[in-house]
């Protein structure tokens, strides 16, 4: 048996990351998510891929740099031979960094001069077309990402997002030549690179497109994008007959107890599976109270109130126009923190009541959580919704499983659908 991973990943968020890391799972690859810069010894285990989740997506672009190149360091440590950027696939960005920024201290170094930018998921509704990112039938800047209150997205065509963060050009590979195939993908990509290019936006707007670029990127030290495009990669392990089939790698052990569900996020998708919800739920005012200890024990008071075996949700998430409000009182930064510092405190809480099963809702959320939660790892299970799978928290104080919840992602029952998909006390499987 290979004794050291095939891909490393970094993503800059945590959710992004469990997206990805399903996409890895889907395509036969054991698959682990570290939390944050792995310390000094830890290893990768007995895995095909390693993605390692930062917090990075709204830090400073020169903090986001420094994190990802210490990632980076400690993949290839560990033996990786192909590296992926993770980002988000409506591309959360200003155009203060972070993702042109990062990609290029990552290129720098490895060493290489080129790599390929597609944030495209067609699963959930992103397509990339003649350099524009569609949600749906919109365009990004008219999806109600314009409005984002940490990285609004007022620009849909990539090739300008990413030409105003990088200090390498940025050209395009447009849908008619994707769709010619791999091999005119490569030799495209091959031109924008001969004619000094340091990226490539790809056009996108099928499963179909995503592998062919993955098969196309195959001797690319960096693939940058969305998870959508990792999907050509297990293939190409597979047919250089490095991957092998040992298992189910989705297999998860499965601790029986309560479930519960948090949201932090604020977009459109998340507030409509809350409403949709149908559950016992707490919506936390952040102006009720002077601190994120008083708030969560307000929220964990009123958890006190139910049935430990009842599932309940707890919601930070709130419409645009309340957000504004919140912001205006507290600052963006400083109600951000709090909502976060919150909601952190209520998992802590709420595992401490004997919750076992969290579904957080929420990129920045879901990195307060699980840091806040001490944990270092988890292990990727099967699919509750595109992007969405079940993990397992290993190493942890108790056995607990998370599902970690790109806002954006999932439909109007995505909770329902996640609570569904746990199976009875002593299973062994997320089916």
């Amino acid at each position: 048996m290979r004794a050291v991973p095939l891909l490393g990943a970094i993503a800059d968020d945590f959710t992004g990351a469990t997206d990805l890391g399903l996409m890895l799972v889907n395509g036969g690859m054991r698959t682990a998510q570290m939390i944050g810069v792995p310390r000094e010894g830890e290893t990768a285990g007995d895995l095909d891929a390693v993605v390692v989740s930062l917090k990075s997506r709204t830090a400073p672009a020169t903090e986001a740099s420094r994190e990802s190149l210490a990632a980076l360091a400690w993949l290839r440590r560990v033996g990786c031979r192909q590296f992926f950027f993770k980002y988000c696939s409506t591309f959360d960005s200003t155009d203060a960094g972070n993702i042109g920024p990062v990609a290029d201290a990552l290129l720098e170094a490895l060493g290489s001069r080129f790599a390929l930018a597609c944030p495209a998921f067609p699963a959930n509704g992103r397509t990339v077309y003649q350099g524009h990112l569609f949600v749906g039938s919109a365009l990004l800047n008219e999806s109600g990402m314009e409005n984002h209150p940490l990285t609004p997205m007022r620009d849909a065509n990539l090739v300008r997002v990413l030409g105003r963060q990088t200090r390498g050009g940025v050209g395009l590979v447009a849908y008619g030549t994707v769709a010619k195939g791999a091999a005119a993908i490569e030799a495209a990509m091959q031109a924008l690179a001969d004619s000094g290019r340091r990226y490539a936006i790809v056009d996108a707007v099928s499963d179909a497109d995503l592998l062919a670029i993955g098969t196309a990127a195959a001797a690319h030290a960096l693939i940058t994008g969305g998870s959508g495009v990792a999907q050509g990669v297990a293939e190409n392990f597979r047919r250089a007959g490095l991957l092998t089939e040992a298992g189910s790698p989705a297999e998860l052990p499965m601790p029986a107890g309560p479930a519960a569900i948090i949201a932090g996020s604020c977009s459109p998708a998340t507030l409509e599976q809350i409403a949709a919800a149908a559950l016992p739920t707490y919506v936390m005012d952040p102006l009720s109270g002077p601190d994120a200890a008083t708030l969560a024990e307000q929220a964990l008071l009123w958890a006190a109130e139910w049935p430990r075996d009842e599932p309940l949700l707890i919601a930070a998430s709130a419409p645009p126009a309340r957000v504004a409000a919140i912001q205006n009182a507290l600052g963006r930064a400083e109600a951000g923190l709090l909502i976060e510092q919150a909601l952190a405190m209520i998992a802590e809480g709420l595992v401490r009541r004997g919750m076992t099963r969290l579904v957080v809702a929420g990129g920045e959320t879901a990195g307060a959580v699980v840091a806040r939660l001490g944990v270092r790892r988890l292990r990727i299970g099967t699919e509750i919704a595109p992007g969405v799978p079940w993990t397992y928290a290993e190493g942890g104080a108790v056995p607990l499983l998370l599902a970690l919840k790109s806002g954006n992602f999932g439909g109007r029952d995505f909770f329902k659908r996640a609570l569904a998909k746990l199976p009875g006390a002593g299973g062994r499987t997320v089916q």
